[in-house]
């Protein structure tokens, strides 16, 4: 079959092994006092470690995300891990939910009754949505991909072929970080079946066509200049995760420390909490995210959609064209952001909102302010 029921594993001896690996940490030096200045906080780490170690419960995570409908996805070999949650209204429409990286389908928890059952959260029944969020390849309970090539654009045919079986023949994308791009390559190669796309991100390699006599604005011409100083002071994780993510994965596939403090460090610096992190999150939102990266073992697959990104960037040639109605939720946090000429050179965006407050992790940080411009914006696409 095709598709078939799945049910998130909890295996004790897994656990018993984490928390024996936490113990037995060897922790690195330190200058007193210096805090976050040259990385992860070996205070805060330490501290969070006794934390997974000591209280964190896997089991009730687990239990808790189980009362959602989860199945596998089988298509050419390659298993596809999803979430279906139909709506009870009338006429709800179908959306595909893909998440990026270093999160998961985790992120998408707090989002999905909120599209689903509008009415229960302030909004109105006639905005519902059939909900379907998919684990990536090679992320959380989906299959690691066994050759190269798994890019955004295997796997917008992927989830194409996943909607069509789940019984959608029109359907709505919406993404951020590589939900983003898997989002955005929908709508350049299925524009007949997608409604229409929401992002709250671009993809980092997003490159419009520019005719040789194009002349930016200065915004572009700014927003080229930012990204680049950003990649300059911040992009170390992605340039090694596009070159050599082997080498790095051994030790924080082997590390649960250095796993914990590789992904949260994301966390920290890309979400709207002014380097607070339990301003924003709880420890077990966290490091629930984490230990599903442990558990599968997914670290090092992870980093490989980078690797095949760079191989396979969204750069538009002569005629590539996003037709299909656009709407941008811009989050202040998020960073670097393109304005809006540079977007509209690439797609048909019909909403661009900026948003109050929030930041890379959008679904997970601001689910109301995210749902409710989702609802807005497929309103007028029913």
């Amino acid at each position: 079959m095709p598709i078939e029921p799945f049910s998130p594993p909890f295996w004790q001896p897994a656990v018993d092994d984490l928390r024996e690996r936490l113990v037995h940490t060897r922790w690195i030096d330190e200058i007193p006092g210096s805090g976050w200045q040259y990385g992860f906080s070996l205070e805060f780490l330490k501290e969070l470690c006794r934390y997974w170690g000591d209280s964190f419960d896997w089991k009730a995570q687990v239990a808790k995300i189980s009362s959602l409908r989860h199945y596998r996805f089988t298509h050419h070999g390659m298993g596809i891990h999803f979430i279906h949650e139909p709506s009870r209204e009338k006429n709800p429409l179908p959306i595909v939910v893909t998440h990026g990286w270093p999160g998961s389908f985790l992120e998408m928890v707090g989002l999905i009754p909120l599209l689903t059952n509008p009415a229960a959260y302030g909004g109105d029944a006639c905005d519902s949505f059939d909900v379907v969020v998919p684990s990536l390849p090679g992320y959380g309970y989906s299959d690691c991909p066994s050759r190269a090539g798994m890019n955004m654009w295997r796997i917008a045919d992927l989830w194409a072929a996943l909607m069509r079986e789940v019984g959608y023949e029109r359907f709505a994308a919406q993404g951020g970080d590589f939900g983003a791009g898997v989002s955005t390559a929908l709508g350049l190669r299925y524009r007949d079946r997608i409604i229409g796309i929401h992002l709250n991100y671009l993809p980092g390699s997003y490159q419009p066509y520019l005719p040789s006599q194009a002349k930016l604005a200065t915004a572009e011409q700014e927003f080229l200049k930012e990204r680049t100083r950003w990649f300059e002071q911040n992009g170390a994780y992605a340039h090694i995760q596009r070159t050599h993510p082997q080498t790095a994965a051994y030790g924080l596939n082997d590390s649960p420390a250095a796993l914990a403090a590789w992904i949260l460090e994301k966390f920290r610096d890309w979400s709207d909490c002014n380097h607070d992190l339990w301003s924003r999150f709880t420890r077990d939102e966290l490091l629930a995210n984490v230990t599903l990266y442990w558990m599968t073992q997914t670290i090092h697959s992870s980093f490989r959609l980078y690797w095949e990104g760079a191989r396979a960037p969204m750069q538009f040639e002569r005629g590539d064209f996003v037709s299909v109605p656009c709407a941008i939720a811009r989050f202040p946090k998020e960073a670097p952001f393109p304005p809006r000429e540079y977007v509209e050179r690439g797609y048909d965006v019909k909403r661009w909102t900026e948003m109050p407050r929030g930041g890379h992790f959008a679904a997970a940080e601001e689910p109301q302010l995210l749902a409710e411009d989702i609802r807005s914006f497929f309103r007028g696409l029913r």
